[in-house]
């Protein structure tokens, strides 16, 4: 946890977990570095804890977060795996009706 925070209680750390989660799943319009860069602000970690949690690099992380790469399939499927998410590929709805858009 990042220093500048005094260590939470588990249950706390898991109310922060669920959170984020449903701030991911609540806005599928934000790209992955602002995904990235929420879960790693909300669960209070530094980018090098991420990337170790993740099992990538800390340049790799940083490289999403700033722009500079969009990282590979594996890559954010990793980070995402932290809190038990998967990346993966959906239909797109239509806004009104909530059906497969066709595209």
């Amino acid at each position: 946890m990042d220093k500048r925070y005094k260590p939470l209680p588990l249950a706390e750390q898991l109310l922060l977990r669920k959170q984020v989660v449903e701030d991911i799943l609540a806005h599928p319009e934000w790209p992955l570095p602002t995904a990235i860069v929420h879960m790693k602000k909300t669960l209070r970690l530094t980018s090098a804890e991420l990337a170790k949690l993740a099992g990538i690099s800390y340049r790799t992380l940083q490289d999403i977060e700033q722009g500079r790469s969009t990282g590979t399939v594996q890559t954010m499927d990793r980070v995402l795996g932290v809190l038990g998410l998967r990346l993966g590929v959906v239909p797109a709805l239509a806004k009104s009706t909530g059906v497969p858009q066709p595209r």
